[in-house]
């Protein structure tokens, strides 16, 4: 009988630990301070995220390599086109700042042409996978986008496609 009330009790400590486990907010997470990066663009000079405060800014992940991230970037595309002048309840002008998890810098660099991406804040540090940028916005998978509001605190995440154009649209400035 002590047995199995041991058991019981062992059992029901990993169903609440197991419960536990499931409810922890990945961070950082809306309503957090956006990491800095600070990476190289395609020239060799080093862009920071923080230089970008005062705008709506998204931290766009992507990949010449990866064939979703090429199709998210015409979404990307069409956003920044419509939205780059555009005054929001979360700041003023939409600025995007492309993070590549590139190796290949030539490939990198033909990527960004042949998709016409013609905003200028392009870095990457060619690590792929293994770049530190990637445990700082704790994601796994790709296309990922982060959008950060004028005072640098993430306001969305996981938006792509048409969600992007719905929430940029929904908090235009009136």
């Amino acid at each position: 009988m002590m047995r199995f009330k041991l058991l019981l009790i062992t059992l029901m400590l990993l169903v609440v630990m197991a419960f536990k486990s499931d409810q922890q907010v990945i961070h950082p997470a809306i309503g957090d301070p956006a990491p800095d990066i600070a990476l190289k663009n395609p020239q060799g000079e080093i862009m920071t995220l923080k230089s970008l405060r005062g705008k709506v800014v998204l931290v766009h992940f992507w990949a010449s390599w990866c064939r979703s991230c090429r199709i998210e970037n015409h979404a990307v595309r069409r956003a920044y086109s419509q939205y780059k002048d555009s005054s929001f309840t979360i700041g003023e002008g939409f600025e995007i700042y492309s993070v590549s998890l590139d190796s290949d810098s030539t490939v990198w660099r033909k990527a960004i042409k042949n998709d016409r991406l013609d905003w200028k804040h392009h870095v990457s540090d060619l690590k792929k996978w293994d770049s530190p940028v990637i445990e700082s916005y704790n994601f796994r998978y790709l296309p990922h986008n982060v959008l950060i509001d004028s005072k640098g605190i993430i306001v969305a995440k996981s938006l792509l496609g048409d969600q992007l154009q719905a929430y940029l649209s929904s908090h235009v400035a009136e």
